[in-house]
């Protein structure tokens, strides 16, 4: 577990992903992720906790963007598939 913690952290502070995208990068659940880089972690290697830490805030500050962004996509998508069949 604690290995499988600083893995984590090091591949979501090398690529900048999200919970999500390192969840399934590494094949386990989003709760799972999130417990190993808040809370294993800590315990662990803390410098690599503080980066982390700061990482996710910043996740979090701009998830309601990305968010925004999925349901631009998800519209654009239908329109033009209704287009498509005028």
């Amino acid at each position: 577990m604690e290995d499988r913690a600083v893995r984590l952290a090091e591949h979501m502070l090398k690529t900048r992903c999200t919970v999500r995208m390192a969840a399934e990068h590494f094949g386990i659940s989003k709760s799972t992720v999130h417990k190993d880089l808040t809370e294993r972690l800590k315990n662990i290697h803390k410098a690599l906790y503080r980066e982390v830490r700061q990482l996710l805030e910043e996740n979090k500050a701009e998830r309601h963007i990305r968010g925004g962004m999925a349901t631009k996509r998800k519209y654009e998508k239908n329109n033009k598939e209704r287009e498509g069949l005028r």
